[in-house]
């Protein structure tokens, strides 16, 4: 018998919680007996609200459960400055008496303040990888879509959660039992742990044509340097006046517009999601001044680095 709990934060996503949990309730009828149980909880017993204006109500409050053998903290957007003492008390206590922690989506970022990821493999959704990394550089940080390490698990968030539970269901119970779940669910291929989270490039952009795309790929790896066009083109065989025939062609943009713009939408990732200051996340997006990076992103999105970060926070 294995008993879950899913600890609920404000404004979590309802797609890696409803699979996580459709996972041990399809197990269970798989094996025709109730093998898994769970709990709702909360941090003070309250109802949340998810991002889908959906509101879930808990069976108890964190400090109150007891004879877990897994907890996992669900959190969504928000959850990346979430900050709450008397939740990492309650987590610690759990490590503690042997419980295995996990998260799904943001919820990483909770268990990486109560300092329960340290010396842990780890992931948490692509969108906020970046932000992940900067606030916890010492952490061992992969962009695959789940992390089992121990007694510790992460998943990326959305269809992640299911892949993890039914790794979990294969180790407790086979790969038939685990197959035979995914089929009812519609999940044509239960995808391992070393999988990347995004898509291909080349399918996320729409484009086949192979030196275009290792192109892109250098830009979006080397968001703080900027380089010029034509050492790009170079560095794939092609003149300056190819790339940007091609990047006119495939993208309806420029090599230096599209960088730029990969370049911005870093940026402003990282104004939302961490403390950084305006000047350090305009180096890290390779702008050499802070001045020149507010005249840029004021023109891109029409409001100053430090209106979107209140904006943010206001949020």
């Amino acid at each position: 018998m294995r008993r879950i709990g899913f600890l609920l934060l404000p404004q979590l996503p309802l797609i890696p919680f409803a699979a996580g949990i459709e996972v041990l309730r399809l197990s269970n009828r798989q094996l025709t007996r109730q093998f898994y149980s769970w709990c709702l909880l909360s941090n003070d017993g309250e109802p949340v609200d998810t991002s889908a204006g959906i509101t879930l109500t808990p069976d108890m409050s964190l400090a109150e459960v007891r004879d877990l053998d897994v907890l996992l903290v669900v959190g969504g957007e928000g959850t990346e400055t979430y900050e709450h003492r008397a939740t990492y008390k309650q987590l610690r206590r759990l490590s503690i008496e042997g419980v295995t922690l996990g998260a799904v989506t943001l919820g990483s970022f909770v268990l990486a303040r109560a300092g329960l990821l340290d010396g842990y493999r780890c992931t948490v959704h692509w969108e906020f990888l970046e932000a992940f990394q900067e606030n916890f550089p010492h952490l061992d940080v992969r962009k695959e879509v789940f992390e089992i390490d121990r007694d510790r698990c992460t998943a990326a968030g959305g269809t992640a959660a299911l892949d993890m539970m039914l790794s979990y269901v294969s180790t407790d119970h086979g790969t038939n039992v685990a197959q035979a779940v995914s089929e009812n669910l519609l999940h044509d291929r239960i995808r391992e742990s070393t999988e990347p989270q995004r898509m291909p490039l080349n399918v996320r952009l729409g484009v086949s044509h192979p030196k275009l795309v290792r192109v892109v790929e250098m830009m979006e790896r080397n968001i703080d340097t900027v380089a010029s066009p034509h050492e790009l083109a170079r560095e794939v065989g092609l003149s300056g006046r190819q790339l940007e025939r091609l990047f006119r062609k495939y993208l309806d943009t420029t090599p230096k517009r599209y960088h730029l713009d990969a370049r911005l939408s870093r940026a402003r990732q990282l104004l939302k999601q961490t403390t950084m200051s305006v000047l350090d996340v305009a180096i890290a997006c390779g702008f050499s001044t802070a001045s020149h990076f507010t005249k840029t992103y004021r023109e891109r999105f029409r409001v100053t680095p430090r209106d979107e970060r209140a904006r943010a926070r206001q949020s």
